[in-house]
């Protein structure tokens, strides 16, 4: 039988990608929760390259970075498909996966918490991604087609965290209007039963953030 942990942090979009993945496949998984402040000898340990979560342990092995995790348990265990059979599609569907890590979450992510004078050009740059995610979902239900994917669970920042992200900064990138083919898959994916049993507590998200934009707006006396 196969030893299975994972070192993560609760509520981090890497971390729960990866847990999504384990779950597909049926994967009992023993989750380690590591301090950032204070990296475990083990962490440290299994990657030592990047020191970073999340990091998978499969019988004592260690494999880092999420999207390459996520491949790793596509291959190494039984259960439904996560990418593709084709090749095509499935270079397809790793490329949209960069695309996301590289250029979008980035993007977005610095936009949401821009102020002053860089924060229009920082949304202009947000929008010229966002723009690119919602051509390519025109007439799609999901990334991969009809069912959750690959893509779609690496799209677990822009589909779940950004919209909390938001609410607590004030700072709203996606709309409707601007988005549309965005905004349609947005709602078939937070109202998919497989998205509900796998994202963390909104609240509890909503809580940290709220604090994050306190402490980086509080004045020191």
């Amino acid at each position: 039988m196969s030893r299975v942990k994972l070192l993560g942090v609760n509520g981090s979009p890497a971390s729960q990608r990866v847990e999504w993945a384990l779950k597909i496949k049926g994967v009992k998984y023993e989750f380690i929760t590591e301090d950032l402040q204070n990296k475990s000898p083990l962490l440290l340990k299994s990657n030592p390259v990047y020191k970073k979560i999340p990091v998978l342990l499969h019988n004592d092995k260690p494999i880092a970075e999420s999207l390459v995790i996520i491949e790793y348990i596509d291959e190494a265990f039984e259960g439904p498909s996560i990418l593709p059979k084709d090749p095509y599609n499935k270079a397809i569907a790793r490329f949209w996966a960069k695309f996301l890590d590289d250029k979008c979450l980035p993007a977005v992510w610095k936009a949401l918490w821009s102020q002053g004078e860089e924060q229009e050009k920082d949304k202009e740059e947000a929008y010229e991604v966002l723009k690119v995610l919602d051509n390519e979902l025109k007439d799609k239900k999901f990334f991969g087609g009809d069912n959750i994917g690959f893509v779609d669970i690496v799209a677990n920042f822009v589909g779940f965290w950004i919209e909390i992200v938001e609410e607590a900064t004030g700072v709203v990138l996606v709309t409707s209007e601007k988005f549309p083919n965005f905004c349609a898959w947005r709602d078939e994916y937070l109202n998919c039963d497989k998205v509900k049993e796998n994202m963390p507590s909104r609240e509890m998200l909503l809580g940290f953030f709220k604090s994050r934009v306190q402490a980086a707006t509080a004045i020191p006396k």
